[in-house]
């Protein structure tokens, strides 16, 4: 077994971690957190420009066509210096790219992959319902009449990443009736410019600057041509866009594990009371001590299940348990984080509260934890605790 990176994903690994040195200092980012509610276009050149966008993008669609451990080396380094940028730029290479590409028709494909390279579509998933999120096989309302050559589209959906900035949403409806809850879903490629869609912030206190949203649909029409995949069998095929997610969500809560021990690594030997610095304190050491081996742990799960994707091989199970390992263990890395910089752990002025407040979006989305382990022992061949 070779864990090692190899020549290329050394190099990809240096690439962004200088840039995001340079780009995403935390001066900068406390900025955005404060005044923006979607990283700047500025910003999002550069991503362009260092090939961020391009690199998942198949090669015959003006990308680059890395896999997604090459993928996730480079994304690393984002969650580690802003898990909101990180989910702005993931809305799109995540769920974008993966509807297109893996759903998409030709048309489709040679349509928006090449925009979607150069940084010019910008996209959102617009799932969760206010009935509910982990159970919206039994919550999703929203309904997509059949109008012949056109849907017409009513109902709301909440909790959607980026949609206020999204050139499209990609709405996953219901669309049949009288047939299992299972087989009447479909997903259809919604213009955000749309009449009948109003959108609403909805302020959190997590990743300010990648705001989420509410989104109301009134009787919007879009043309069939912009259905994905196969009418009646989204509620399967978004698969395909679930299970990667979990894994770029566990390489968020990588990222907040790494940023929060090293800020705290290097306050510990600065910091002195009663005598020294605070780093000699046992529980102190403790504290570090449980944060490094729960990024280590984190960090080998969520490479091992972008591997298995990689591979063409089953890697469900190990995407569950890569989120759920790297959420708890983010959040514990916030609390105790915060601890070891006492008074200035709850100021804005140093970055462990703001990583704090990150975590906890990352301990229920995409999926809770407590759903995670029951999902995980219904994979083992429990029956569903949920039924």
């Amino acid at each position: 077994m070779d864990f090692s990176f190899n020549e290329d994903q050394i190099l990809i690994q240096q690439t962004f971690q200088k840039f995001c040195e340079k780009e995403l200092n935390y001066e900068y980012v406390r900025w955005m957190d404060e005044n923006v509610d979607f990283p700047p276009d500025d910003l999002w050149k550069k991503f362009v420009d260092i090939g961020l966008l391009s690199g998942p993008v198949p090669a015959e669609y003006g990308g680059q066509g890395m896999g997604v451990v090459d993928t996730m080396i480079a994304y690393e380094q984002i969650c580690k210096a802003s898990m909101s940028v990180a989910l702005a730029i993931g809305v799109t290479t995540g769920f974008g790219l993966r509807f297109i590409h893996e759903l998409g028709t030709k048309d489709q494909k040679d349509t928006y992959l090449p925009l979607l390279a150069q940084g010019k579509f910008k996209t959102c998933m617009a799932l969760t319902e206010p009935g509910g999120g982990t159970d919206i096989l039994g919550a999703l309302s929203t309904f997509a009449d059949d109008k012949g050559d056109s849907w017409v589209i009513n109902g709301q959906k909440v909790f959607i990443t980026g949609a206020h900035v999204a050139d499209s949403l990609f709405t996953v409806c219901k669309t049949e009736r009288d047939v299992k809850k299972s087989m009447s879903w479909t997903t259809i490629m919604v213009p955000r410019e749309t009449p009948g869609i109003t959108i609403h912030k909805i302020g959190k206190i997590s990743c300010h600057h990648c705001e989420s949203v509410e989104i109301f649909y009134d009787n919007v029409v879009v043309p069939k041509a912009n259905t994905i995949g196969t009418r009646g069998k989204a509620f399967y095929e978004i698969m395909t866009v679930l299970n990667p997610e979990r894994i770029g969500v566990a390489m968020m809560g990588v990222g907040i594990i790494a940023a929060i021990y090293e800020y705290c690594f290097k306050y510990v030997q600065e910091r002195n009371a009663f005598g020294g610095p605070i780093g000699r304190f046992q529980i102190l050491q403790n504290y570090l001590a449980d944060m490094y081996i729960n990024l280590e742990n984190s960090r080998n799960l969520t490479y091992k299940a972008a591997w298995l994707c990689d591979h063409g091989k089953p890697y469900h199970l190990e995407a569950t348990m890569a989120k759920l390992v790297a959420a708890e263990g983010a959040r514990h890395a916030g609390t105790y984080g915060s601890e070891i910089f006492g008074g200035y752990g709850i100021c804005n002025e140093y970055p462990v509260s703001m990583f704090l407040r990150d975590a906890y979006q990352i301990q229920f989305s995409p999926i809770s934890n407590e759903m995670s382990r029951n999902m995980l022992m219904q994979f083992q061949g429990l029956p569903k605790s949920w039924a």
